[in-house]
């Protein structure tokens, strides 16, 4: 794919539309389904783009303000595709302190790619978020929901090179 193409929306994917549309009627009138469709289209589509967003407030007849509102909220929502490996570095008070920002550097320099985005090849993706409840273990990196703790730069670096191998022999 070109840098001037763009992927599909799953909105309009005819192999993505039913699983969305099936997971709109499945909860349609479950007290809190926005909740419950947003976090089943999360785990199947992967994200919630602009619109599907708009998509699920007119199937559920509520506004797209309230949609877009619980999407930005919650942190574990994204907008945009994801590579296949998240790599999220905790940048609450314990992991600030404790030294993650040389691990986001170190991810930046081994993948060459900022927080928020995703290698070229759709496999990493680098995020921050506020706090992942380890503070123990600070500073924390999560690598696919699995909590890293206790992370030095020369440790960080093995998990990085684990998950590129791990690929490489898939």
């Amino acid at each position: 794919m070109t840098s001037t193409t763009q992927p599909i929306d799953p909105l309009y994917n005819p192999k993505l539309r039913p699983i969305i549309d099936k997971i709109i009627e499945d909860n349609i009138d479950l007290d809190g389904g926005l909740m419950v469709v947003l976090n089943n289209l999360q785990s199947k589509i992967g994200f919630l783009s602009a619109p599907m967003q708009e998509y699920v407030a007119e199937c559920l007849s509520i506004p797209v303000s309230k949609v877009h509102g619980v999407v930005s909220f919650y942190s574990f929502f994204t907008t945009v595709p994801r590579g296949k490996h998240v790599i999220k570095f905790c940048i609450g008070t314990a992991c600030y302190v404790g030294g993650i920002t040389q691990m986001v550097d170190k991810a930046k320099q081994m993948l060459g790619i900022e927080p928020g985005q995703t290698t070229s090849d759709g496999m990493i993706t680098l995020e921050v978020c506020r706090c992942v409840g380890a503070c123990s273990q600070a500073p924390v990196v999560v690598v696919d929901e699995v909590n890293n703790g206790r992370m030095k730069p020369a440790k960080f670096t093995k998990v990085i090179e684990k998950v590129l191998n791990d690929e490489a022999a898939a």
